[in-house]
């Protein structure tokens, strides 16, 4: 860690530059237009960029390439930042909305929508409130405490009153979890 910056560009293209030398190591491709945000995971091992093509990338930093691509806002992602934990992005768009995704599914964890632009995005440093800038030139804080995965599994569970079935396990869970997931009630 503190061996790079990295720069995004205009050309879609994400650079890491090499603090001691000043020189690009490895260049990042796979946007198709210009990119507004990028921001290093806490540990160093992964990046993230924002594009004005409606993406999120997140980035191998060891073998620069793409990790995972989120999609589901309509519109420029303005904004990007890693939580504490690293285990949950935040993302800010021009679609009003802000979206935190699980880094190791690459899912939409929540979307929290505002009357707004979402200029920028930052989490506090326990990770518990996360702080927007609107269009409307103001500062947002939410309280954005989010239960474990299988805290939420089991809230899953309550709702819909049964077990998952195998492809609602293979589509939520990391590694498909085999047999029964929902602990009797």
């Amino acid at each position: 860690m503190g061996k790079y910056l990295v720069s995004g560009s205009i050309d879609g293209t994400a650079r890491l530059l090499d603090v001691a030398t000043g020189k690009t190591s490895k260049s990042l491709t796979g946007h198709t237009d210009g990119l507004f945000s990028v921001a290093f995971s806490p540990d160093g091992r992964l990046i993230v960029t924002a594009s004005v093509d409606r993406t999120i990338h997140l980035w191998d930093v060891a073998t620069a390439k793409t990790r995972t691509t989120l999609t589901g806002h309509t519109d420029t992602v303005q904004s990007v930042a890693f939580s504490a934990d690293g285990h949950t992005v935040a993302t800010g768009s021009l679609d009003n909305t802000v979206r935190l995704w699980e880094v190791a599914t690459g899912k939409t964890r929540t979307t929290l929508t505002t009357d707004h632009v979402v200029n920028a995005v930052a989490f506090s440093r326990f990770g518990h409130t996360l702080a927007t800038a609107g269009g409307d030139k103001t500062v947002r804080l939410w309280n954005i405490v989010l239960p474990k995965p299988s805290e939420a599994i089991q809230k899953i569970c309550r709702a819909v009153n049964r077990d998952l079935t195998q492809e609602e396990r293979t589509a939520y869970l990391p590694g498909g979890s085999i047999g029964h997931v929902c602990l009797p009630q």
